[in-house]
């Protein structure tokens, strides 16, 4: 073979071994490791919890530092509560008031109650006396008949008739205005009850809010920086601090139309971080976006189609999270691979492997 037919050779085959490769880099390089897989960039994040204070005040202490882990429940700033102690003692005295009314008020209606039965009693009494001077009278018409008594005398047996029936009358409205009296006691003792029942839930409130001037930590996560600091003033509903929960981290990318139109929800991923490479983070398919990224206004042709972008998030379960928490960071980007084809294999550099 000449020396020009060995370089023709030569050439020939870099030219082959060149078109293989680009060939390999439209198939694997480009879609991801195979047609079924799909790769993309992302960034690894996490959800964003604002601790804010519910009324306005002053923030008394800051209990937490940038970049701390931080436990469900846990106190991570305190609010001044002078005022709110102030305002609980006042409520305090107004309960204490309101419960000497409704003392008060259970007295009067028990006295009322008294006065009743004093009243019955009487009526008893003025009954029994107007029965017998009605005998006594009958009894003197009789004899007055029969010539043995005076018309005198008939005339002041009637005359006591007549007073013990108005005397019995009188009982009777006694009665009547005892049971007046004791429904308006009643009354009283209910308000009184009321005013009770209103300034324990005075009461009630202000300690609410004082329990809330404790800020704690709605879930498990990590300070990401402080919005205020001791001694500033916050409104009511003012940013003390931020925090990102570290049991919902995900990552999230975008795929192009071909490719996302094969993504399922619940489909497999695995996440490869820059700075930790030597690591293959399992994750799902919690959310595909059902309106394109950088889509033009007016899509016309197949060229302009294929340029169209959507979102994609990526889901690490939350039983890992919580395995590894103390590891979990959030803002590191890394790679994201996606099985398109729920009976692809994955490749060996992509099977799951996780820190001990």
């Amino acid at each position: 073979m000449t020396p020009k037919q060995r370089k023709w050779l030569v050439g020939a085959a870099v030219a082959l071994v060149g078109a293989l490769a680009v060939m390999a880099w439209e198939r694997y390089g480009a879609n991801g490791e195979t047609e079924d897989f799909a790769r993309s960039n992302g960034r690894i994040e996490g959800t964003e919890i604002d601790v804010a204070a519910k009324s306005a005040g002053r923030v008394s202490a800051i209990l937490v530092n940038e970049g701390d882990f931080v436990t469900a429940g846990q106190v991570v700033a305190r609010m001044d509560t002078a005022t709110l102690q102030a305002q609980r003692h006042q409520a305090e005295a107004q309960l204490q008031e309101a419960q000497s009314a409704v003392a008060t008020a259970r007295s009067q209606l028990a006295q009322r109650e008294s006065e009743k039965a004093a009243a019955q009693a009487s009526a008893v009494k003025q009954n029994v006396e107007l029965k017998l001077a009605r005998q006594k009278l009958s009894r003197s018409k009789s004899l007055a008949g029969e010539g043995f008594l005076s018309a005198q005398a008939v005339d002041d047996d009637r005359a006591r008739v007549d007073s013990a029936q108005a005397a019995l009358e009188a009982a009777r409205a006694q009665v009547t205005a005892a049971d007046a009296g004791i429904a308006s006691a009643r009354s009283e003792v209910a308000r009184a009850q009321s005013s009770t029942a209103a300034a324990q839930a005075n009461i009630d409130r202000i300690q609410s809010d004082i329990d809330d001037s404790a800020l704690r930590a709605p879930r498990d996560g990590r300070v990401q920086y402080l919005v205020a600091r001791v001694g500033e003033v916050v409104g009511a509903g003012g940013r003390v601090l931020n925090l990102v929960d570290l049991s919902d981290v995900y990552m999230t990318f975008f795929l192009p139309t071909k490719e996302a139109g094969r993504v399922a929800l619940g489909a497999e991923v695995r996440l490869v971080l820059d700075a930790a490479p030597q690591y293959v983070i399992p994750a799902q398919v919690s959310f595909v976006a059902d309106v394109a990224q950088f889509t033009p206004k007016t899509v016309e042709t197949a060229a302009e189609r294929e340029k169209l972008m959507f979102r994609i998030r990526a889901q690490v379960p939350p039983d890992l999270l919580k395995k590894h928490i103390k590891q979990v960071k959030t803002g590191l980007p890394g790679m994201a691979y996606v099985r398109l084809d729920p009976a692809a294999a994955w490749p060996a550099h992509l099977q799951v492997k996780l820190p001990q």
